[in-house]
């Protein structure tokens, strides 16, 4: 069975973009020779990415053109399997992409039956949120940010679910990023 995985950046205040959709600037400030390693190592583990929509179209619209630094990472982006859940994207058109307009529950899990790699969601508040509601998520993974956005939309604050995590990693970067993992504690 695959595990699902969530992945996001984070700020100190609890942020994952600023006060407009897609406002993703802030991801600069940390950049870093040990991110971008974990980044590399990370997508190599995955299966397959899941996305809502916005996420969808803001990732397609810089992995497809992503050059440089960031070759090797937009090349695992853009050679994965992708499935974007959206009740008004009408197509899915970056490679790889499966456009799923309904039953975002069932399919993830059955995503989570097949065989293969893990599933990852980046970015995504609404899906998260979903897939939480549902006890869908093996593991939360928080890039925590030494930054205080002071305004934006927190990760989680759509979820509505408690959720009670043990710690499985703290790591630090130089870039003072710290690499937080943790699993669902089961109730």
């Amino acid at each position: 069975m695959r595990k699902l995985i969530m992945w996001n950046m984070v700020t100190l205040d609890g942020l994952f973009e600023g006060s407009k959709s897609w406002d993703l600037d802030w991801h600069n400030y940390f950049w870093g020779k040990d991110l971008a390693e974990f980044t590399l190592e990370q997508l190599k583990t995955a299966g397959a990415l899941l996305f809502g929509r916005t996420t969808y179209e803001g990732m397609a619209a810089y992995w497809t053109t992503a050059e440089g630094e960031q070759a090797e990472v937009a090349a695992l982006m853009n050679s994965l399997p992708k499935y974007v859940f959206s009740g008004t994207l009408e197509a899915a058109d970056w490679n790889n992409s499966t456009l799923i307009s309904s039953h975002a529950r069932e399919t993830v899990q059955d995503l989570k039956q097949q065989d293969g790699k893990d599933l990852f969601i980046f970015g995504s508040a609404y899906l998260t949120a979903s897939m939480m509601s549902a006890g869908l998520i093996d593991e939360f993974r928080l890039g925590l940010n030494p930054l205080l956005l002071g305004r934006g939309s927190p990760l989680f604050a759509r979820s509505g679910t408690e959720v009670r995590l043990k710690l499985l990693e703290a790591r630090p970067f130089q870039s003072g990023i710290v690499l937080l993992r943790y699993a669902p504690v089961a109730s």
